[in-house]
């Protein structure tokens, strides 16, 4: 999914491929619905008998990982607050979604729990309540709401924290309802007396006065004085860069999301024709990666076709694909509450015509050079620096090929590079700093000519190993435009 800055002018085991630094179909136009369902009615049965053994052998319930990792994040937070508390709020449920209940990232990050209106309380060791007090131990607590009978019988039950077996299931030492919030609050926090400065207490203060879970819990909790004097931070920036590198069982779940969502292209790529309609391809790569045990999509599927291949974002997925046509397709899942974030570009007859080819070898080319010019710690995503990733594909552009006016193609890559990935799609990522060891991101050049009715985006997704290797995690999806052309040769 393309990178939201802007320059002013397969089922199989996953395969990670390292990267190194270095120098027309006749008849009618129209396929009718029933005519696409029998052309892929054969595929989908093979894909089912395959998968058979496949899906009695998995539980497509989240993966969570082990109590002790949320735990160890929680205290690796705690420990860069300098003494401050954390405290924040999980968002409520909201009527019927359209794809149920999402844990807010940075909640799930450190809780890994899943439920609506719980609350996270973390108090360092060290803290002290008041000059004369001495300084208390480490104490952490998660608040679960009271139960709504009501609600329960159209979302199922809920843990309380009157179950005996809460704190084992959350990983907790404490677990307390949340009506109990407001006085544990007046117990841990420091009261500020003075002439001791006011404590700190860090939570989602959202962007530019946002209106975020936690702002508005604390508009009543300040009514009901549960704070002595204290001043708010944002907790953002703390959490940003301890999600920006991740562990082991992060990149499990990663590689799972990047495996199904390599095999929705790959299906796309055999099903595409002249005739079907952008939804059908949608349609077929949302099934294809939920199949494999994505529970949603990790955005809104993008199939643009034809003039919808110069539309970044492009959303309708209506359109008849016809001969000739580019398809851009910006398509992946989330598994486990994990994003993949793909691209592939295709010719809907198969074979790219010499203009489409020689525009798709300048974005595959500029995508090369990036990887090329990456240098662990050193290179940047964004800007125009020496260092820029960016800059590097940017300038391959306008040193290779033309628009029908002579032009160079630079002033056709209307979006940013890349961006992080994990438990958002768009992960956050502070770009002011160096890319390094730990981190995942996508690299995505593009060029979309809407006088020619002609867009191309290739993205894939990459991870930064240990030893500061950029390891392409896609590398099981062709890319090279003659590989293009061979897989779709399978339909």
């Amino acid at each position: 999914m393309t990178s939201d800055s802007v320059h002013t002018n397969p089922a199989s085991k996953l395969e990670v491929t390292a990267i190194e630094s270095g120098p027309a179909r006749t008849g009618s136009s129209k396929l009718r619905t029933d005519d696409f369902a029998r052309l892929t009615l054969t595929k989908k049965i093979l894909i089912a008998l395959s998968f058979l053994s496949f899906v009695s052998a998995v539980s497509f319930g989240l993966e969570r990982q082990s109590n002790s990792v949320y735990h160890s994040r929680r205290v690796a937070l705690s420990q860069e607050t300098k003494g401050g508390a954390v405290l924040l709020f999980a968002p409520t449920e909201e009527g019927e979604a359209l794809y149920g209940f999402r844990q807010d990232s940075n909640f799930y990050y450190l809780t890994g729990w899943t439920e609506p209106a719980a609350a996270l309380l973390i108090v360092p060791a060290g803290t002290k309540l008041s000059p004369d007090s001495k300084p208390g131990d480490y104490n952490e607590i998660l608040f679960l709401p009271g139960h709504n009978q009501i609600r329960e019988k159209y979302t199922g039950p809920k843990l309380g924290a009157e179950n005996p077996d809460a704190a084992k299931t959350t990983g907790f030492d404490h677990v307390e309802t949340l009506d109990e919030l407001r006085n544990e609050l007046v117990h841990l926090l420091p009261a500020g007396v003075l002439p001791a400065p006011p404590g700190t207490v860090y939570t989602d203060l959202g962007e530019l006065g946002a209106n975020t879970p936690s702002t508005r819990a604390l508009d009543w909790l300040r009514r009901a004085n549960a704070f002595g004097r204290v001043r708010f931070q944002d907790v953002n920036p703390l959490i940003i860069s301890l999600r920006m590198v991740k562990d082991d069982g992060e990149m499990a779940l990663i590689r799972k999301a990047v495996s199904a969502s390599t095999a929705a292209h790959l299906a796309a790529a055999h099903a595409m024709k002249p005739g079907a309609n952008e939804r059908n391809i949608a349609a077929l790569m949302q099934y294809e990666f939920e199949n494999r045990g994505c529970e949603r999509p990790a955005y809104a599927p993008i199939v643009g076709s034809g003039p919808n291949s110069t539309v970044l974002h492009y959303g309708a997925n209506s359109r008849q694909i016809e001969d000739g046509d580019l398809i851009v397709m910006d398509v992946a899942g989330e598994f486990s509450m994990y994003a993949a974030d793909i691209t592939r570009t295709l010719p809907a007859s198969g074979h790219f015509s010499p203009r489409q080819r020689e525009i798709y070898d300048v974005v595959l080319g500029a995508q090369q050079a990036a990887e090329k010019a990456f240098q662990n710690g050193k290179s940047m995503m964004t800007g125009m620096g020496p260092d820029s990733l960016f800059r590097t594909a940017y300038e391959y552009m306008n040193g290779h090929g033309k628009d029908q006016h002579g032009q160079p193609l630079g002033q056709y890559f209307v979006h940013g590079l890349g961006h992080g990935v994990g438990l958002d799609v768009h992960d956050p990522t502070d770009y002011s700093q160096p890319l390094k060891s730990g981190m995942v991101i996508t690299l995505e050049p593009g060029i979309y000519i809407p006088e020619e009715k002609l867009g191309v985006r290739i993205e894939d997704m990459y991870w930064i190993d240990p030893n500061g290797r950029l390891m392409k995690l896609t590398a099981d999806l062709p890319s090279a435009a003659e590989q293009v052309e061979q897989a779709m040769k399978g339909r």
